[in-house]
Protein backbone atom coordinates (compact mmCIF):
# COMPACT_ATOMS: atom_id res chain seq x y z
CA UNK A 1 0.00 0.00 0.00
CA UNK A 2 1.44 3.11 -0.99
CA UNK A 3 2.13 6.23 1.64
CA UNK A 4 0.12 8.73 0.66
CA UNK A 5 1.09 12.46 1.01
CA UNK A 6 -1.64 15.57 0.36
CA UNK A 7 -1.62 18.62 -1.95
CA UNK A 8 -0.80 21.89 -1.29
CA UNK A 9 -3.38 23.72 -2.88
CA UNK A 10 -2.16 27.40 -2.01
CA UNK A 11 0.58 29.16 -4.48
CA UNK A 12 1.65 31.60 -1.93
CA UNK A 13 3.15 29.41 0.78
CA UNK A 14 6.29 27.96 -0.79
CA UNK A 15 7.75 26.94 3.06
CA UNK A 16 4.51 24.93 3.16
CA UNK A 17 5.18 23.34 -0.13
CA UNK A 18 8.87 22.75 0.65
CA UNK A 19 7.67 20.57 3.87
CA UNK A 20 5.98 18.23 1.42
CA UNK A 21 9.63 17.68 -0.46
CA UNK A 22 10.97 17.12 2.64
CA UNK A 23 8.07 15.09 3.88
CA UNK A 24 8.44 12.90 1.30
CA UNK A 25 11.84 12.16 1.98
CA UNK A 26 11.17 11.54 5.59
CA UNK A 27 8.28 8.78 4.39
CA UNK A 28 10.25 7.54 1.51
CA UNK A 29 13.38 6.62 4.05
CA UNK A 30 10.68 5.41 7.01
CA UNK A 31 8.95 3.42 4.12
CA UNK A 32 11.60 2.05 1.99
CA UNK A 33 10.73 0.04 -0.13
CA UNK A 34 6.83 0.86 -0.07
CA UNK A 35 6.29 3.44 -3.04
CA UNK A 36 4.67 6.81 -2.15
CA UNK A 37 1.90 8.43 -3.49
CA UNK A 38 2.13 12.11 -3.89
CA UNK A 39 -1.14 14.43 -4.75
CA UNK A 40 0.48 17.46 -6.91
CA UNK A 41 -1.47 19.58 -8.73
CA UNK A 42 -2.41 19.97 -12.43
CA UNK A 43 -0.90 24.26 -11.70
CA UNK A 44 2.84 22.54 -12.59
CA UNK A 45 1.53 23.24 -16.39
CA UNK A 46 2.49 26.68 -17.06
CA UNK A 47 1.33 26.66 -20.81
CA UNK A 48 -0.70 29.55 -21.69
CA UNK A 49 -1.82 29.03 -25.50
CA UNK A 50 -5.04 26.80 -24.81
CA UNK A 51 -3.26 23.88 -26.08
CA UNK A 52 -4.22 19.93 -24.50
CA UNK A 53 -1.73 18.83 -22.02
CA UNK A 54 -0.62 15.21 -21.02
CA UNK A 55 1.84 13.48 -18.67
CA UNK A 56 4.42 14.06 -21.20
CA UNK A 57 3.84 18.00 -21.91
CA UNK A 58 6.67 20.23 -20.49
CA UNK A 59 5.77 20.81 -16.62
CA UNK A 60 7.93 24.12 -15.68
CA UNK A 61 5.84 26.39 -13.43
CA UNK A 62 6.91 29.83 -13.29
CA UNK A 63 6.29 30.28 -9.31
CA UNK A 64 8.70 28.88 -6.24
CA UNK A 65 5.55 26.94 -4.92
CA UNK A 66 5.64 24.62 -8.60
CA UNK A 67 8.97 24.12 -8.67
CA UNK A 68 8.71 22.68 -5.23
CA UNK A 69 6.05 20.86 -6.24
CA UNK A 70 8.06 19.27 -9.43
CA UNK A 71 11.39 18.68 -7.41
CA UNK A 72 8.77 15.96 -5.23
CA UNK A 73 6.98 14.58 -7.72
CA UNK A 74 10.65 13.49 -9.24
CA UNK A 75 11.59 12.17 -6.13
CA UNK A 76 8.35 10.18 -5.79
CA UNK A 77 8.82 9.02 -9.61
CA UNK A 78 12.47 7.95 -8.99
CA UNK A 79 11.56 5.67 -6.28
CA UNK A 80 8.77 4.12 -8.28
CA UNK A 81 6.00 6.38 -6.84
CA UNK A 82 2.79 7.18 -7.80
CA UNK A 83 2.12 11.20 -8.73
CA UNK A 84 -1.38 12.22 -9.32
CA UNK A 85 -1.48 16.02 -10.57
CA UNK A 86 -5.41 17.27 -9.78
CA UNK A 87 -7.19 19.67 -11.53
CA UNK A 88 -9.32 22.03 -9.28
CA UNK A 89 -11.17 20.47 -7.01
CA UNK A 90 -15.00 20.81 -6.61
CA UNK A 91 -17.88 18.71 -4.87
CA UNK A 92 -20.74 19.51 -1.90
CA UNK A 93 -19.10 22.22 0.16
CA UNK A 94 -16.33 22.96 -1.99
CA UNK A 95 -16.88 24.84 -5.50
CA UNK A 96 -15.27 27.96 -5.60
CA UNK A 97 -17.17 28.86 -9.29
CA UNK A 98 -20.71 27.81 -7.79
CA UNK A 99 -20.27 29.67 -4.71
CA UNK A 100 -19.01 33.25 -6.81
CA UNK A 101 -21.62 32.63 -8.94
CA UNK A 102 -24.50 32.66 -6.54
CA UNK A 103 -22.98 35.31 -4.57
CA UNK A 104 -22.88 37.81 -7.37
CA UNK A 105 -18.80 38.10 -6.99
CA UNK A 106 -18.00 36.03 -10.31
CA UNK A 107 -15.92 38.15 -12.81
CA UNK A 108 -15.19 36.86 -16.64
CA UNK A 109 -12.10 37.14 -17.25
CA UNK A 110 -10.73 39.11 -20.37
CA UNK A 111 -12.79 37.52 -23.52
CA UNK A 112 -13.76 34.08 -20.67
CA UNK A 113 -11.38 32.53 -23.47
CA UNK A 114 -9.43 30.57 -20.60
CA UNK A 115 -9.98 27.20 -20.20
CA UNK A 116 -11.25 25.39 -16.66
CA UNK A 117 -10.22 22.08 -15.77
CA UNK A 118 -11.84 20.58 -12.43
CA UNK A 119 -12.43 17.04 -10.78
CA UNK A 120 -14.92 16.16 -8.37
CA UNK A 121 -14.15 15.09 -5.03
CA UNK A 122 -15.58 11.55 -5.66
CA UNK A 123 -13.82 11.12 -9.01
CA UNK A 124 -10.74 11.76 -7.49
CA UNK A 125 -10.54 9.67 -4.83
CA UNK A 126 -12.08 6.67 -7.41
CA UNK A 127 -9.14 7.60 -9.05
CA UNK A 128 -6.41 6.92 -6.42
CA UNK A 129 -7.70 3.94 -4.96
CA UNK A 130 -7.39 2.43 -8.84
CA UNK A 131 -3.99 3.71 -9.30
CA UNK A 132 -3.36 2.08 -6.18
CA UNK A 133 -5.11 -1.14 -7.08
CA UNK A 134 -3.60 -1.68 -10.14
CA UNK A 135 -0.16 -0.83 -8.82
CA UNK A 136 0.26 1.90 -11.51
CA UNK A 137 3.68 3.96 -11.33
CA UNK A 138 4.12 7.08 -12.87
CA UNK A 139 2.61 10.34 -13.28
CA UNK A 140 -1.43 10.93 -13.89
CA UNK A 141 -3.61 13.64 -14.06
CA UNK A 142 -6.69 13.32 -12.41
CA UNK A 143 -9.58 15.62 -13.84
CA UNK A 144 -12.56 14.79 -15.74
CA UNK A 145 -13.23 15.03 -19.50
CA UNK A 146 -14.29 18.13 -20.69
CA UNK A 147 -12.73 21.45 -19.83
CA UNK A 148 -14.74 24.10 -20.35
CA UNK A 149 -14.00 28.10 -21.48
CA UNK A 150 -15.00 30.25 -18.26
CA UNK A 151 -17.32 32.29 -20.22
CA UNK A 152 -19.09 28.96 -21.37
CA UNK A 153 -19.69 27.53 -17.86
CA UNK A 154 -20.92 30.76 -16.56
CA UNK A 155 -23.43 31.20 -19.94
CA UNK A 156 -24.36 27.71 -18.85
CA UNK A 157 -24.88 28.31 -15.13
CA UNK A 158 -26.61 31.69 -15.91
CA UNK A 159 -28.98 30.15 -18.02
CA UNK A 160 -29.60 27.02 -15.89
CA UNK A 161 -30.37 29.32 -12.82
CA UNK A 162 -32.02 32.33 -14.44
CA UNK A 163 -29.80 34.45 -13.17
CA UNK A 164 -27.33 37.73 -14.80
CA UNK A 165 -24.67 36.45 -16.95
CA UNK A 166 -21.42 37.54 -14.18
CA UNK A 167 -19.80 40.81 -15.37
CA UNK A 168 -16.58 41.10 -17.55
CA UNK A 169 -12.71 42.21 -16.09
CA UNK A 170 -9.61 42.19 -16.15
CA UNK A 171 -7.58 38.57 -16.49
CA UNK A 172 -6.02 38.31 -12.58
CA UNK A 173 -2.43 37.74 -13.23
CA UNK A 174 -1.58 37.49 -9.87
CA UNK A 175 -3.65 34.45 -9.04
CA UNK A 176 -1.85 32.17 -6.17
CA UNK A 177 -1.23 29.37 -8.83
CA UNK A 178 -0.45 31.73 -11.10
CA UNK A 179 -1.94 32.49 -14.88
CA UNK A 180 -2.22 29.23 -17.26
CA UNK A 181 -4.45 28.05 -19.73
CA UNK A 182 -4.29 25.18 -21.04
CA UNK A 183 -6.53 22.16 -21.47
CA UNK A 184 -5.71 18.89 -19.32
CA UNK A 185 -6.03 15.39 -20.98
CA UNK A 186 -6.81 12.53 -18.68
CA UNK A 187 -6.06 9.74 -21.69
CA UNK A 188 -3.57 7.70 -19.68
CA UNK A 189 -5.76 7.63 -16.67
CA UNK A 190 -8.52 6.64 -18.36
CA UNK A 191 -6.63 3.85 -20.30
CA UNK A 192 -5.96 1.90 -17.14
CA UNK A 193 -9.77 1.64 -16.79
CA UNK A 194 -10.64 4.51 -14.69
CA UNK A 195 -14.14 6.27 -15.75
CA UNK A 196 -15.35 9.52 -13.79
CA UNK A 197 -18.47 9.52 -12.59
CA UNK A 198 -19.17 12.95 -13.50
CA UNK A 199 -18.04 13.39 -16.72
CA UNK A 200 -18.52 16.73 -16.94
CA UNK A 201 -18.83 20.04 -14.70
CA UNK A 202 -22.04 20.20 -16.11
CA UNK A 203 -23.16 16.49 -15.48
CA UNK A 204 -22.41 17.19 -11.22
CA UNK A 205 -24.25 20.24 -11.42
CA UNK A 206 -27.41 18.12 -13.32
CA UNK A 207 -27.33 15.43 -10.98
CA UNK A 208 -25.87 16.08 -7.65
CA UNK A 209 -28.08 18.38 -5.84
CA UNK A 210 -25.43 18.68 -2.92
CA UNK A 211 -23.90 20.93 -4.71
CA UNK A 212 -25.44 23.25 -5.70
CA UNK A 213 -27.31 23.44 -2.38
CA UNK A 214 -24.26 23.70 -0.20
CA UNK A 215 -22.91 26.43 -2.59
CA UNK A 216 -25.73 28.73 -2.56
CA UNK A 217 -25.36 29.00 1.57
Amino acid sequence: MPSCIAPVRDAAAPRNTAGYLEGSRNLSAVFAPAPLLFTSSTSVYAQTDGEWVTEESPAEPARETGRLLRETEELVVAQNGIVVRLAGIYGPGRSVLLRKFFDGTAIIEGDGAKWINQAHRDDIASAIVHLIETRARGVFNVNDDQPLAQRDLYAWLAERFAQPLPPSGPIDLNRKRGWTNKRVSNAKLRALGWTPRFPSFFDAVASDPALVQNARV
